[in-house]
């Protein structure tokens, strides 16, 4: 049993590679009843400032796991500052018993920091990562990715510098600029139901939003920007293994 969370579907690349059918963590948060009970359980997920989406957080929170062997698979796309250990933290936090925690370098998808064309011309070496992170899991190994005095420090640096900035701030990042077309494609793939297609044009609610940007990097217009610069505002990232519906499948909050 897999569960996943994604935005550009780097996550979800990596879920499909351990389970054929993962779980999407926004979809299955709508339901009432959060236990499971499987042979191994695990988590992937991408670290936004070094720590799992605020979604996962709740799922870890709220659900009851029963199995002997739970792991979690965090993606990343420069620095990690520890995201394994933090991860630990978590999970000892929700009374979860953590058998195996790794990361994965992929592409970075934070446009504020990278430009997506330098980032997908990049060799991360994804699947040779992965090769032994499957190996890992067929043998159930126990333990986390090390964690080193720099990656502590980056993010107690990463820390420091949001501690300067409104708590919402992350709250208040897209903006909707007028070459919106109203195509509905950002609330399909917006995991928090934080965006809607209001009187022909997308519509921005501040509140439960998971920074994830993937209503900015799905737009086919470019008509959803942040309100701090972009490395490259006219490039855009999804992985080259999933597709635009399988993001929508993942993540369309569609209102009952």
């Amino acid at each position: 049993m897999v569960f996943y969370f994604t935005g550009t579907g780097n996550s979800l690349y990596i879920a499909k590679q351990i389970e054929e059918k993962p779980v999407s963590i926004p979809q299955i948060m709508k339901g009432s009843h959060l236990d499971f009970t499987a042979d191994q359980i695990g988590i992937v997920a991408p670290v936004y400032g070094h720590e799992v989406p605020p979604m996962v957080k709740d799922f870890l929170k709220k659900s009851s796991f029963r199995t002997g062997y739970f792991y979690m698979i965090l993606t990343y796309g420069n620095r990690h500052g520890g995201a394994a250990e933090l991860a630990q933290k978590l999970c000892e936090e929700c009374g979860i018993s953590v058998s195996y925690i790794n990361v994965v370098l992929m592409a970075d998808n934070w446009l504020p920091s990278f430009d997506m064309n330098e980032q997908k011309a990049l060799d991360k070496h994804v699947d040779e990562q992965m090769q032994v992170i499957l190996a890992d899991l067929k043998a159930r190994k126990h333990g986390i990715s090390p964690v080193t005095e720099a990656d502590r420090q980056a993010h107690q640096q990463f820390l420091a510098g949001i501690s300067h900035m409104p708590a919402d701030a992350w709250q208040h990042l897209i903006q909707v600029t007028d070459g919106c077309i109203g195509c509905g494609i950002c609330e399909k793939v917006c995991p928090s139901a934080s965006i809607h297609v209001i009187n022909g044009k997308a519509v921005h609610t501040p509140g439960n939003c998971q920074t994830c940007l993937a209503c900015a990097h799905a737009c086919p217009q470019k008509a959803i920007g942040l309100t701090v610069p972009e490395k490259n505002p006219q490039a855009r990232y999804r992985n080259e293994h999933i597709s635009l519906q399988e993001i929508i499948n993942s993540n369309h909050q569609e209102e009952k």
